[in-house]
């Protein structure tokens, strides 16, 4: 070959390479591929990155508003087959009820409007016609569905009265709306139910309160604490409110992951609801509700996600495993392209949420970064060596760990490696929220603990006007610490413990921080 020739020839290899590299950077800037912002470096920005680019949500022209895409709805639906069956075996019954409300029923409890009226969103026109009444979009159904209640139930063989509805709500934020965790429509479940004595109303917040936990904990793999609210925290007309606290370690803020809670009677004298008890002694019922909603996917990508994009639990994960063929050159192409697919057929037999990716305008490592950002637990590789060796490699999302696994042993593998991951990331994530909880007992050790990004578990007074004042002096740019709950599980009191506050007598423990 002439030197030109060579010159020529390394020249166009060359040209080729940088137009190769140039497609890539320009495949990559089309499909989102790389996150542009690092989780520990700006979180915000990493956190809108990640739920566009893992396909989770597509942001709407509505502010506040989102479209929740396929791989959202998956996780959805997946947390409401487990708790629906679970409340139909407390013999719960669906039902619906309409978004609209009227302002004269809004209004009829005093404590419960004032605690939505801000964020309720009106309906005032039909066309062009304004509308005499204007009517309300629920921002929950309290009052929507306790009218009805004092219509249906009459006497004790009415009770327990026990409904829940998957629904959307409208909350009308003015705050910095967030995907997921601040939206001003968002779907959830909420369950109102009426009893004929405290006794088994208490008894039930609790049981559902244990479901709450099941689904953090057993399913989105995120610790939280069950507990209750402070009088000033609690639900708006409610008698109290328990709930599930979780923790952000990388903002150091509390988030409410869902709350059951005692109404009392406050509605029922509101709404009427009185029975006729088995000696013909009227009397007023008791009354629960309770809700989740998407805002817990919300938290599972915060909990979970780092710098490549989503990281799944396998338990909620719409695809489990992908598998993706790795064809080298001269490589019997379809051989390989076989063995994934049977793969695939094998593995789904066996019970598994399994896809294969056997695209063949991207490459095996455009693939990999594909699924990687959009969290799927496990990657399955077969390449020619792994046809010649009867194998697979398998690569895990939550901590990239690699392993060739015989493909005559895959189904008890796969099974085993999945339980793995959700246990690890469930621990991993209980291990990051407990290195971030900090027991204090004085202001100082408070104010220090505060400003660490902890969740600061601290002696109370349990009074009030304590709390305000605890607001009122960290109040400031990254917003005022606050009860996050007082938890059902108390270390000891000793006698003469101060609160670290007000320096009075404390009756509890109970975790501050900053929250969503």
């Amino acid at each position: 070959m002439a030197k030109d020739d060579i010159v020529s020839s390394t020249s166009s290899k060359k040209s080729d390479t940088n137009s190769k590299t140039a497609k890539k950077k320009e495949v990559k800037k089309e499909t989102g591929l790389g996150l542009s912002n690092k989780k520990d470096d700006n979180f915000g920005e990493w956190y809108s990155e990640v739920v566009v680019n893992g396909e989770m949500i597509e942001y709407y022209d509505i502010s506040g508003c989102y479209i929740l895409r396929p791989w959202t709805m998956a996780i959805w639906e997946i947390l409401q087959v487990f708790f629906d069956a679970e409340i139909k075996k407390m013999k719960i019954k669906n039902c619906y009820f309409p978004l609209f409300v009227t302002p004269d029923v809004l209004q009829r409890e005093k404590d419960h409007v004032e605690g939505f009226a801000p964020e309720v969103a009106w309906v005032t026109k039909s066309g062009n016609t304004d509308l005499d009444v204007h009517i309300a979009i629920r921002p929950t159904s309290e009052t929507v569905m306790y009218p009805y209640f004092s219509k249906w139930i009459r006497g004790h063989r009415d009770l327990p009265l026990k409904l829940n509805q998957w629904c959307n709500v409208v909350r009308w934020e003015f705050s910095h709306p967030t995907p997921f965790i601040r939206s001003r429509e968002f779907l959830w479940q909420e369950g109102h139910t009426a009893f004929s004595s405290k006794e088994e109303a208490d008894i039930e917040v609790l049981q559902i309160l244990e479901l709450y936990r099941r689904i953090y904990e057993e399913f989105l793999a995120i610790p939280v604490i069950k507990g209750k609210k402070s009088e000033l925290e609690k639900f708006a007309g409610g008698l109290y409110t328990t709930s599930v606290e979780a923790f952000i370690p990388n903002t150091g803020r509390g988030i409410q992951g869902a709350t059951s809670h005692c109404l009392g009677q406050n509605f029922s004298k509101m709404f009427e609801i009185n029975f006729e008890n088995e000696k013909g002694e009227k009397g007023l019922v008791w009354q629960n509700s309770w809700a989740y909603s998407t805002r817990t996917i919300g938290v599972m990508v915060m909990v979970h996600g780092d710098d490549k994009g989503l990281v799944l639990p396998p338990k909620v994960s719409s695809v489990q495993v992908i598998v993706v063929p790795v064809p080298y050159k001269d490589a019997d192409t379809q051989a390989i392209f076989d063995a994934c697919s049977a793969t695939v057929k094998t593995l789904s037999e066996a019970g598994f949420r399994v896809e294969e990716d056997l695209r063949d305008n991207y490459s095996p490592g455009w693939k990999y970064s594909h699924w990687e950002m959009k969290g799927v637990p496990l990657r399955i590789e077969i390449g020619p060596k792994d046809l010649a060796n009867k194998q697979v490699r398998v690569v895990r999302r939550d901590n990239s760990a690699k392993v060739d696994i015989p493909m005559s042993n895959l189904v008890e593998q796969v099974k085993d490696i999945l339980s793995n991951i959700q246990v690890s990331m469930f621990d991993a994530a209980k291990q990051k929220r407990d290195a971030c909880i900090e027991v204090v007992k004085t202001w100082d050790e408070f104010i220090v603990a505060l400003n660490g990004k902890k969740m600061i578990l601290a002696p109370w007074c349990d009074e009030e006007e304590v709390e305000k004042d605890v607001k009122s002096r960290t109040k400031g740019e990254m917003g005022a610490a606050k009860t996050l709950c007082t938890p059902f599980d108390q270390p000891e009191l000793p006698g003469g413990t101060a609160c670290f506050a007000s320096g009075k007598p404390a009756k509890k423990w109970s975790y501050w921080g900053r929250s969503y």
